[in-house]
């Protein structure tokens, strides 16, 4: 082992031991909120980090996995990933500090925010981070200034018209404008090595990855053209983080085979890379939070009694956090996440008309509504599954909430793997920043997860 996780970083549990039963032992063991101040906290299986790794080197063996560190940056992901051997992905001079400090070198790290501050491009430059990407030409000038020998990456845009998030809205150059840009690199001695795309995350159609690579491999041509000794090809994220999506990862993943084989095959002398971020983290995480209050609203004038003598009322919960801190995909992904009690109700306790808001004071800020809960009291704990991605370490979009705290679990059979069965893999001082990935152990691939084998599609 690299030595970046050690047994004092998690909670090691045994088999069959979920992470439902530590939520329990954790919310019996928190102060309730009537009688003291309580936040949310979430329980993260690192394990199931570990799973997705090998999962996503046995669908796709020739690509080396970077991790989208805005994703989720809290130390417990990043050690255990550095420990699986992937590079990071950062965007920003915060995150290249965070995973520089937990060891990783700066040939495992690739600054990848085409559009970047002057002093953070210096900061690259000075701790030996040499990968940037870029999508324009006022970029390029300002690297050229600041960092002349760095090595570029070109990211192009892409058809993401039905992702959920469309990132070439904000980057990505134009196929009819990479010409200009890769002549006006080769003019100022700036070295291109690369080209990188990004297909929105939530893209519903995997040939969309097959159409960014073909085009990809027109941008090496024009490169090799003009004299840029092209090597990398970075095709992004956009992976889904959770089963029963509309496109499976092994579907999209065999796609993107396809695609490789016949636009850059094996022995083509180009090194494939993948930023992912959902994909890693968004089932490993579990977040429980704290009803803080309630309010009962009747929906008919007391005199309006149905025949049983009930009368129709909703309920409003108020809750720790909100859509502007760690239920922000409700703002940003249209997603609605989905409560499950800690404590079971019985099969007699009635159901009600039910909503969830968050603190702030702002209409905005409701969490969850239309939902049939039996009554619930301050102090109850209400828990949410898949919510490793953009959720940690975002902040509060108003300031004021405080950090959650993250408890963090491994099973021994993960453990054991990581111990184990992963190899780390020299480092070549000649790999011009691109990191290896450590040593599979393919022989309990099967044993962590099991991914089914699809018909690769055609390629138009």
């Amino acid at each position: 082992m690299a030595g970046y996780l050690s047994e004092s970083d998690f909670v090691m549990v045994e088999e069959g031991f979920s992470t439902r039963d530590l939520l329990e032992e954790l919310t019996l063991g928190a102060p309730r909120a009537a009688t003291g101040e309580v936040a949310a906290f979430f329980v993260a299986d690192l394990g199931a980090i570990v799973r997705k790794h090998f999962c996503f080197l046995k669908c796709l063996p020739r690509v080396r996995p970077f991790y989208a560190v805005k994703c989720n940056n809290s130390l417990g992901v990043l050690k255990v990933l550095a420990e699986l051997g992937l590079g990071f992905s950062c965007v920003n001079k915060a995150e290249m500090e965070l995973v520089q400090r937990i060891g990783v070198p700066a040939s495992r790290i690739i600054y990848a925010n085409p559009c970047k501050q002057i002093a953070q491009i210096k900061y690259a430059a000075k701790h030996g981070v040499q990968l940037l990407s870029f999508d324009n030409e006022v970029e390029l000038v300002k690297v050229v200034k600041s960092y002349p020998s760095a090595k570029m990456v070109l990211c192009i845009a892409t058809d993401d018209t039905h992702s959920l998030s469309r990132l070439s809205l904000k980057f990505g150059a134009l196929l009819k404008s990479c010409r200009h840009l890769l002549e006006n690199a080769k003019k100022s001695h700036m070295e291109v090595v690369g080209v990188s795309f990004h297909v929105g995350s939530g893209c519903p159609d995997p040939q969309v990855y097959a159409q960014s690579i073909a085009e990809a491999r027109l941008v090496f041509e024009i490169g090799a053209e003009l004299g840029h000794t092209m090597h990398i090809l970075d095709i992004g994220g956009g992976f889904p983080g959770v089963e029963g999506t509309k496109v499976r990862f092994e579907e999209i993943t065999s796609v993107i085979n396809s695609a490789l084989d016949l636009y850059f095959p094996e022995g083509c002398g180009v090194d494939i890379l993948a930023e992912l971020g959902r994909y890693y983290v968004t089932s490993a995480f579990t977040v429980a939070v704290s009803i803080v209050a309630k309010k009962e609203v009747l929906l008919d004038q007391p005199s309006r009694e149905e025949e049983n003598g009930s009368v129709l009322k909703t309920f409003v919960y108020h809750l720790d956090d909100g859509v502007y801190g760690i239920f922000n995909s409700v703002l940003f992904d249209n997603i609605w996440p989905t409560p499950i009690l800690q404590k079971k109700p019985t099969t007699e306790q009635p159901l009600y008309s039910s909503s969830l808001w968050g603190p702030a004071a702002d209409g905005r800020d409701c969490v969850a509504e239309g939902l049939r809960l039996p009554q619930l009291h301050i102090g109850d704990w209400l828990v949410f599954e898949n919510m490793g991605a953009y959720t940690v370490g975002t902040g509060s979009l108003l300031g004021g909430t405080q950090t959650c705290h993250i408890t963090y679990t491994m099973s021994r059979v993960a453990w054991e793997a990581l111990r184990g069965q992963l190899l780390p893999v020299e480092q070549d001082e000649d790999a011009e920043g691109v990191c290896k990935p450590l040593s599979c152990g393919w022989e309990i691939t099967d044993t962590l997860c099991v991914g089914p084998v699809f018909t690769p599609a055609s390629i138009m």
